[in-house]
């Protein structure tokens, strides 16, 4: 069913709104992919906060007019059946949700990306981002670096002390 006008500037204002804050769109084509697959890859994206939307390019295009930073957007690659992945707090989570999407579904393939900045990033370098570990991972691991000595510090004057009562335990025992 054809959309009306202003049912058309309302996906328009949407989208815009949702490239205005997304610090990565993601852009992949997915002919003949399965509704229901579709669907499942939704579902497994909001978890990561990434909404996926399959909207109209020339809509899209209109969008990213409206934007001053994006406007400028090399467009060219939009072409065909795609869908948008959008974030608004990771710039790596949309490419991942749909990277590990596509590993079952080999029907989904990367188009490219539309930074924050306005720049298309082509599909290899997208692919490159998706192997990236995301934010709360990369936390974790300067978390777990800074902590690594204080860890050892502890080690190792628990260990003298296990050593001293087990000396101490021997001495009682002769």
């Amino acid at each position: 069913m054809a959309l009306t006008k202003s049912e058309k500037d309302d996906v328009v204002a949407e989208i815009a709104e949702l490239l205005s804050t997304s610090k990565m769109t993601v852009v992949a084509k997915f002919q003949g992919t399965t509704v229901k697959a579709l669907q499942s890859l939704r579902k497994d994206a909001k978890e990561s906060g990434t909404r996926v939307k399959v909207v109209k390019n020339r809509l899209v295009i209109k969008a990213l007019q409206q934007n001053d930073t994006l406007k400028g957007a090399d467009v060219s690659q939009l072409e065909g059946m795609l869908l948008y992945a959008f974030n608004s707090e990771d710039e790596v989570a949309p490419a991942q949700s749909l990277n590990t999407f596509a590993k079952a579904n080999p029907t989904l393939q990367f188009v490219g990306a539309i930074t924050a900045e306005g720049l298309f990033i082509d599909a290899d370098n997208v692919k490159a981002l998706a192997g990236l570990p995301s934010k709360n991972q990369l936390i974790a691991q300067v978390v777990a670096t800074l902590l690594s000595p204080v860890h050892d510090v502890t080690n190792a004057l628990s260990g003298n002390l296990h050593g001293l009562l087990d000396g101490i335990a021997d001495a009682a025992k002769a």
